[in-house]
């Protein structure tokens, strides 16, 4: 075997330090782009923290505008940021008289209630395919739920084993599916999107849609359209610059077409400009999206929230 000469050794060194320097330039290649991953990572992190915190407080912006006293769901200030596809917030206001208040509709629980409002519910119960049995044991149920007393009603059901009446108002919708002989109802999708328990009580005529105003006594589809129409305005949609304003309930006789008796039979039933509002303002960063939804009545300098959800 012939010894390696000097020559040949200063090769093998230098190759021996090439490859030492390739696989240091290959670990170090692949910690920067690990360390790069990271920082993007981290700033994708941050970046979503920080137009979370921005979508929020968009969304909060427009509920607090939307309490104002002085802004309506006509104040086009409520759209200002809806064109804005980076940050902006939109908002909806919605009052809670174009619903049914199923308190009122009961009578409270505090009185008899109205033969009148309970036909209202039952005409609803029977659009939601709730045949005529099921509807009375139902309402007489409810009825149980809210009153004083522990006196079953004929269908109804008072104190039993592991079933316990408040004997009080509904304090949200959402009780209703505590109430027996109800889950043919609340079994159902969007069973509650009808129901309020914050309004004022009666239906508010300048903003309830067909469906509801269809419940009321005397009224005929060719007399809520005909009214419809006029409330929405010239550009067909309901709350609007262009919707003629309502001074008082008398202004809609006409065009429901009721005669004056008639007309009276709604006494009680139905009002105008429910103070009680659902403000839903939606807020958005980027692509991120945050949501806030307020319940509260608007009738004079300082409103009063009822319900905040985030």
């Amino acid at each position: 075997m012939k010894p390696i000469s000097a020559y040949h050794a200063r090769i093998r060194q230098r190759g021996a330090a090439l490859l030492l320097a390739f696989w240091a330039i290959v670990v170090l290649s692949a910690a920067i782009l690990i360390w790069a991953g990271y920082v993007r990572q981290t700033l994708i992190v941050a970046g979503n923290q920080q137009n979370d915190t921005e979508a929020r407080a968009q969304a909060h912006s427009g509920a607090w505008l939307a309490l104002h006293p002085l802004v309506s769901k006509e104040t086009p200030v409520l759209q200002q940021w809806a064109q804005n596809p980076q940050v902006g917030f939109s908002v909806r206001m919605i009052s809670e008289g174009s619903k049914l208040n199923i308190n009122s509709l009961l009578g409270g629980g505090t009185a008899e209630p109205d033969p009148r409002k309970l036909d209202v519910l039952e005409r609803w119960l029977d659009s939601k395919g709730v045949d005529f049995d099921h509807r009375q044991k139902m309402i007489d149920c409810m009825l149980d739920w809210i009153d004083a007393d522990n006196i079953k009603r004929n269908q109804g059901q008072e104190d039993t084993l592991g079933y316990h009446p408040p004997n009080r108002a509904f304090l949200e919708v959402d009780e209703i599916a505590q109430v027996a002989g109800t889950e043919i109802l609340t079994s159902q999708p969007g069973w509650k999107d009808d129901l309020t328990v914050d309004s004022n009580g009666p239906i508010d005529l300048t903003s309830a849609d067909y469906n509801i105003l269809r419940l009321l006594p005397g009224l005929g589809d060719a007399g809520i359209e005909r009214f419809l129409q006029w409330r929405r305005g010239d550009d067909g949609i309901d709350g609007t610059l262009d919707d003629p304003p309502i001074q008082k309930i008398e202004d809609v006789q006409s065009f429901l077409g009721l005669n004056k008796t008639q007309w009276t039979q709604l006494t009680g039933l139905v009002n105008i400009k429910d103070t009680t509002w659902r403000i839903i303002s939606d807020g958005w960063s980027g692509n991120v999206h945050r949501q806030v939804e307020v319940v509260a009545v608007k009738g004079g300098q300082n409103p009063q929230i009822k319900r905040w959800k985030e």
